[in-house]
């Protein structure tokens, strides 16, 4: 209710219309809310300087800052047009080299631009600031000018080498093998310093020793160890795993041959079969990739029956530990989601690039297995002898044993054969160029939102766009 006297808006209510004021008082709508006017029409500006087409390199500028000086350099009178137009001009970049802007320029298909981009002015972003400011092109001085080093056309007898590993095939016997000669004897006063210190020596006698990473490694050289004796004597300290690394120490740093990997493979088949007839074991790794010797074998179980590999890797072990072969084996469950239960896409990261259900083993190489493959001429398993001197005639090697359904198999092999650069290639390139996910069970298409089913390791790098390369061409 308002009284006589009540100032509204600086008017004194006694000089309203009696009238009026039995009216509801219309809300005034806020300044921020009121309606706006519809956009004027604009015509782009006339076009100035027709001799002079401008690029902005987007890269290190930013789309945003991109995008605000090409609508300041358009309200000049200039032309600016993307970058695969073959009218430009003048390209202007900010933080990038002379080369830079060649590469980028290609990348984007550009014709025009020859080995030095000597048919372009590849200028600095000051040149365009002083053009702005004046209202013109300014005269183009050394100080405005990118260098350019390297060119970008090669000899055509020279060769280059792809970008990814997995592009490239990488046999053992390679054209580089003097090089690294003078890599593996040259030798660095620095390198050797720390290669000789009482730390460097600790960690690396630490971490040979099976079960123990270098995070272990470096929390027992902090408490004062510094010998296998020094852990010898407090073995309760030790995991199982750990006590068996260094109990088999030296049997373990031993290279494994690639006969005494063929005979485990043998002795593993043999269990296999005896469990569940028609699966199939498979030697991988180095081995597979041609390797004379490796430090550990790593085996592949499958079966051509979906499903029919469930339960298999327990009855292996009982009937390889019945027989005496294994001295220690831990057991790890599949922890992989199947695909039809999964609503979300795979991980690349490096912890979830494999699995599987597997057994890591210490295995029992004897005489046995050598007095078996002599009729078919395969070398002997090795002798080797105690530490005591006494000598013997069985040896233990590193096994890993894995279990893999048969429709993720091709990808289990392609990942288990290695090389590890090779591998680590392969999966940039498939996120990077070919927007997929690449892991040890599948491969999945992050913009099509599939799964991409794979018959073989062909069928996975058709799926990738690759030349094939077999196994023992992937030692990179």
């Amino acid at each position: 209710m308002l009284f006589p006297g009540t100032e509204v808006e600086g008017r004194s209510l006694g000089s309203i219309n009696p009238t009026m004021s039995q009216l509801p008082v219309r809300k005034r709508r806020p300044r921020g809310l009121r309606e706006a006017a519809p956009p004027a029409m604009r015509e782009d500006p006339p076009v100035r300087f027709p001799g002079v087409v401008l690029c902005l390199v987007e890269k290190r500028m930013g789309a945003s800052r991109k995008a605000f000086l090409t609508n300041l350099a358009r309200s000049k009178g200039f032309l600016v047009e993307e970058p695969s137009s073959e009218r430009l001009t003048h390209v202007v970049s900010e933080g990038n080299s002379g080369d830079e802007v060649i590469e980028w320029l290609k990348r984007k298909q550009n014709g025009c631009v020859d080995a030095g981009g000597s048919n372009l002015a590849l200028l600095d972003v000051s040149w365009f600031s002083e053009s702005m400011q004046a209202g013109r092109p300014v005269e183009i001085e050394p100080r405005h000018c990118l260098t350019v080093t390297v060119s970008a056309e090669k000899p055509q007898d020279t060769w280059l080498a792809a970008a990814y590993a997995c592009q490239r095939r990488s046999p053992l016997p390679n054209n580089n093998q003097l090089l690294t000669e003078v890599l593996e004897d040259g030798t660095s006063a620095e390198v050797e310093t720390i290669r000789q210190s009482e730390k460097y020596q600790t960690m690396k006698l630490f971490t040979k020793i099976f079960g123990v990473g270098a995070k272990t490694a470096h929390q027992w050289y902090q408490e004062g160890r510094r010998t296998l004796d020094d852990l010898r004597g407090h073995p309760a300290q030790l995991s199982k795993e750990q006590q068996a690394g260094l109990i088999h120490y030296e049997d373990l740093n031993t290279p494994v041959k690639r006969a005494d990997a063929e005979a485990i493979g043998q002795v593993v088949r043999e269990a296999v079969n005896k469990c569940l007839p028609g699966a199939s074991v498979t030697l991988t790794g180095g081995f597979r990739r041609g390797k004379p010797s490796g430090h550990d074998v790593d085996l592949l179980i499958t079966h051509p029956v979906e499903g029919q590999e469930a339960g298999l890797l327990k009855k292996v072990i009982a009937c390889l530990d019945q027989q005496g072969f294994l001295l220690y084996h831990s057991v790890h469950r599949n922890t992989f989601e199947s695909l039809e239960d999964s609503d979300q896409e795979p991980s690349s990261h490096a912890s979830s690039m494999d699995q599987y259900e597997r057994c890591f083993s210490i295995f029992c190489l004897g005489d046995l297995l050598g007095d078996a493959q002599e009729g078919a001429g395969a070398e002997k398993p090795s002798r080797v002898r105690r530490t005591s001197g006494a000598s013997r005639f069985w040896k233990a090697v590193r096994v890993d044993l894995v279990v893999t359904p048969y429709s993720q198999f091709p990808f289990a092999l392609l990942g288990w054969t290695g090389s590890r650069i090779f591998e680590r290639d392969l999966r940039r390139f498939a996120k990077r160029e070919k927007k997929m996910l690449l892991n040890s069970h599948t491969l999945y298409h992050l913009e099509q939102k599939t799964w991409m089913s794979a018959a073989s390791e062909k069928e996975i790098f058709q799926h990738l766009g690759l030349e094939y390369i077999p196994p023992e061409e992937r030692n990179a």
